[in-house]
């Protein structure tokens, strides 16, 4: 989740902790959106430092007895810095009473692996268990093979393409997809796990150039 906009000139955490503290006050809460809302997450954290110092009051707690429903929850989601705001959507989506495989999903995959280091990471030590054990206790069949190889599987992260590989992985792809009577998951799985983003986005286009059809 993003900010609105970060305004040109920093503002002073301490300033925005009083704002905040008197639109509690005030039971304003367009005041409070508008505030946290127009700031990055390093000037959230300065804020939630200043307000804590200056009021001996968690800020996140105090948020959520002023705020309800989805409000409360997007304000919520802010106050953390992205890392540990995707650890949280994600744990949300595993333990969800009807498990939200798309919305883990959509986070872990669009990822790249040093983020996703940061998100392990932050899931452990907000919720003391492993995010692989999570998605082995919540994911079944190839969904949990796809998600466990994205969080433990190394992938680079540069430009770089190699193209013979792409036209190799493009010819794989066909032969586990379309070429085959069922689908060869491993081999999908293998391939959108361990290529980097550019190397995939080199494959789509060497797979329509081989065989007219679409990747997606």
């Amino acid at each position: 989740m993003s900010t609105l906009s970060v305004p040109p000139v920093p503002t002073s955490p301490r300033d925005d902790a009083i704002q905040l503290y008197r639109a509690f006050k005030g039971c304003d809460t367009a005041a409070v959106v508008n505030i946290l809302a127009h700031r990055d997450a390093m000037q959230r954290s300065l804020i939630q430092q200043e307000y804590r110092t200056m009021y001996s009051d968690d800020l996140s707690k105090r948020l959520a007895s002023e705020l309800s429903g989805k409000l409360e929850t997007a304000v919520l989601l802010w106050m953390h810095d992205p890392a540990g705001r995707d650890a949280i959507v994600i744990r949300q989506a595993l333990l969800a009473d009807v498990t939200n495989l798309n919305g883990a999903t959509e986070v872990i995959c669009s990822r790249t692996p040093s983020q996703i280091q940061l998100i392990k990471q932050n899931y452990h030590s907000k919720f003391g268990v492993f995010l692989e054990q999570d998605i082995e206790g919540h994911t079944s069949g190839d969904h949990k093979k796809l998600l466990l190889a994205y969080v433990s599987t190394f992938r680079y992260e540069g430009l770089e393409v190699d193209r013979e590989m792409a036209l190799k992985d493009a010819k794989d792809l066909y032969k586990a997809g379309e070429k085959k009577l069922g689908t060869d998951e491993k081999t999908f799985i293998r391939i959108f796990s361990e290529r980097s983003r550019a190397q995939l986005g080199a494959i789509s286009p060497a797979y329509h150039d081989m065989y007219g059809g679409s990747l997606k």
